[in-house]
């Protein structure tokens, strides 16, 4: 079995990280990311097996279809998994719709917070963005409570939060750049 990255997924390094495509293997990783309740409190509730396998096969899927999509992110010199971060388009039934304009998110792993690694994750992927969007930019949803990925967001460039709801838990969609709300 191949388990290479294809090339249509670019390969973004930073200092200390390495931003890549999923492959089959990162799964025990993507699971125990998403079944972490620490780490998807603010999301919803911990993930099964099967949510963390079809989340993998999305991963991939945007890629081919999207052309952008989510990277892995490891540590380039332990190849330590990190977590994950990137542009995503998922439809979501909310209001204001997301309507053609991807949503950045970021996720990483509880022992890897308070690093520098998330800003370093998204200011990389961000810099993808920027000149693969162009002016489009971008959106994010955070829960009100989550001040760590408030303050991220803040500082990656986003605001003018909105207030809303996504799956009954209260949300904030914050935008950057010169994207617009419907």
């Amino acid at each position: 079995m191949i388990q290479s990255t294809p090339a249509s997924i670019p390969v973004l390094e930073t200092e200390r990280l390495r931003l890549r495509g999923h492959t089959i293997t990162d799964f025990e990783s993507c699971s125990a990311l998403w079944s972490n309740k620490d780490v998807v409190r603010y999301i919803g509730p911990p993930a099964t097996s099967e949510e963390c396998w079809t989340r993998l096969l999305r991963y991939r899927g945007h890629w081919a279809l999207m052309n952008y999509g989510c990277w892995l992110v490891e540590d380039k010199h332990s190849n330590e998994f990190v977590g994950e971060v990137g542009y995503m388009k998922f439809h979501r039934d909310i209001a204001p719709a997301l309507i053609n304009t991807p949503e950045m998110g970021w996720v990483l792993m509880p022992q890897m917070h308070g690093q520098g690694y998330a800003s370093e994750a998204v200011t990389a992927a961000q810099n993808w963005g920027d000149a693969y969007f162009g002016s489009i930019n971008s959106l994010c949803i955070i829960h009100p409570e989550n001040r760590p990925s408030l303050r991220l967001a803040q500082n990656a460039g986003f605001g003018d939060p909105v207030k809303t709801t996504y799956k009954d838990m209260p949300a904030l969609i914050l935008k950057r750049g010169t994207v617009g709300l419907q």
